[in-house]
């Protein structure tokens, strides 16, 4: 009892002299010396506290902007404060996997886990025959950090189902915040419209999309815990108001992406529900695919007519998604895959490296096939395809590892949800599976995997699948 008295005393008195020091060099205007009581207290959750730490990483994941914000004129960017401290939590878990010499042997031979190591190797590959091996080199060890703090460390964390709870909500949290935030945002800049909706989400999402991404992605884990969890009253208010802010959020993205794969997801869900068989999906999806061969030009044609451009009335914003002769966004992504294919082509086994689509595809455009945003710099975004990107940077291995780990993923969240027991477990299971799918589907139109905010969810939602799975196998 004596000891617990003094570990608490002396909590409070490092977190004195830390907040001091702090408020000193800030209002000393010494910015650079304001890091060094953040730096030891890194490193004091790094050797005591390392659990505490990951939670701290995953809580600042919606929160984070980028470098450049800053300013400092650096000629590279990541994510802060979060890509700093997923490198150095790599960097532990590298070390522990050396000293404890192994890593969970089950979880290592799970199709999943097999698919994500090839994908690695393969970058690591095609990061050597790029044709900028600085920025594929870049490109290759954030994916590494992303995959070994929010898949592989997460899947050791999930032995434990409470802490996939915890990581649900503790990203959920400050994501609330976060839309609240934004909403504050549009009201300061007296607009509720499309035209806002960049500058509203501006610094922490790199536009509307990947804002319209996430949330479309965290609607389904809100919406699962409100109606199939065992909730106090408290915790049931707390996770309507999040669903809530969900909702606002998605509706004020202006992402026609992130609402058409909500949709998709909902429909997948009453799929999964129905235990409607994989072979009549197939079979359905084959006589979809025949009437696109018969008819298809009379639809595109059709189509070609509709003139309905992005709208700040939700409505025709929804009617432009089909728009392929005025509306310049849907223009420019036909623009963008049509160079990735173009590339791929050129490039078809290696690629031209990963991350360097954006400066590589400015040769490969069309005149004929440019709009009004269409541009040859290298800020000019990138493939909006998380299936066509790949097949550009790193071949035709890249696109099929990824389309083995959409199949795999949802193959596996649809099995855990029929064989598990535990209703909130059997819940999860579903919500992450669903919460999945809408990414994917958001995939065809954006990518957003380079970025801390869509890789926590993703690998984060797979790491479940996969823990959930070996609990199930284990049971």
């Amino acid at each position: 009892m004596q000891n617990r008295k003094i570990r608490i005393s002396l909590v409070y008195l490092l977190s004195l002299v830390y907040a001091i020091a702090l408020g000193y060099f800030i209002s000393k205007d010494k910015m650079h010396l304001a890091a060094i009581p953040v730096g030891l207290l890194l490193i004091f959750l790094t050797l005591y506290r390392l659990k505490l730490l990951y939670w701290i990483i995953l809580f600042s994941v919606p929160l984070s902007f980028p470098l450049k914000e800053l300013g400092l004129g650096l000629d590279f960017n990541m994510f802060l404060p979060t890509e700093p401290l997923l490198a150095g939590l790599m960097v532990i878990f590298i070390i522990r996997l050396t000293v404890d010499r192994g890593f969970d042997k089950h979880v290592l031979k799970h199709p999943i886990s097999q698919i994500i190591l090839f994908q690695l190797g393969w970058l690591l590959i095609t990061s050597i025959t790029s044709t900028m091996p600085d920025v594929s080199f870049k490109y290759f060890m954030s994916r590494l950090w992303f995959v070994a703090v929010f898949y592989f460390i997460a899947t050791e964390l999930f032995k434990n189902p409470e802490n996939i709870r915890r990581y649900i909500w503790v990203y959920l949290i400050p994501l609330g915040g976060m839309i609240i935030i934004i909403t504050l945002k549009h009201a300061g800049l007296g607009l509720f419209d499309q035209k806002a909706s960049n500058p509203a989400v501006d610094p922490f999402f790199n536009d509307h999309t990947l804002y319209g991404a996430i949330v479309a992605f965290a609607i389904p884990l809100a919406f699962g815990f409100l109606v199939k969890s065992k909730l106090s009253w408290w915790q049931r208010i707390g996770a309507f108001v999040i669903l809530g802010l969900l909702l606002t959020g998605l509706i004020f993205s202006y992402s026609r992406a992130a609402w058409v794969s909500l949709l998709g997801g909902i429909g997948v869900y009453f799929l999964i529900l129905f235990k409607i068989k994989g072979r009549t999906v197939l079979l359905v999806t084959l006589i979809l695919v025949g009437f696109f061969m018969v008819f298809g030009k009379s639809l595109l044609m059709k189509m070609e007519s509709n003139d309905q451009d992005s709208s700040d009335n939700l409505t025709e914003h929804v009617q432009s998604i089909s728009n392929i002769s005025t509306d310049a966004s849907n223009l420019e992504r036909l623009n963008r895959w049509s160079c990735a294919l173009r590339m791929w082509m050129e490039k078809p086994i290696f690629g031209f490296g990963p991350g360097t689509y954006m400066f590589q595809y400015a040769p490969f455009q069309k005149e004929a096939q440019k709009t009004i945003i269409s541009t040859n710099a290298a800020d000019g975004g990138n493939s909006h395809s998380e299936y066509l990107g790949p097949m550009s940077e790193y071949g035709i291995f890249g696109a099929l590892s990824m389309l083995l780990l959409v199949f795999f993923s949802i193959r596996t969240g649809i099995r855990v949800y029929h064989k598990q027991t535990e209703m909130e477990l059997k819940m999860i299971a579903m919500a992450v599976t669903i919460g999945l799918i809408t990414y994917f589907l958001h995939g065809i139109m954006n990518n957003f995997l380079d970025t801390d905010k869509a890789s926590a969810l993703v690998w984060g939602g797979m790491a479940i699948i996969v823990a959930l799975d070996r609990r199930k196998v284990k049971s």
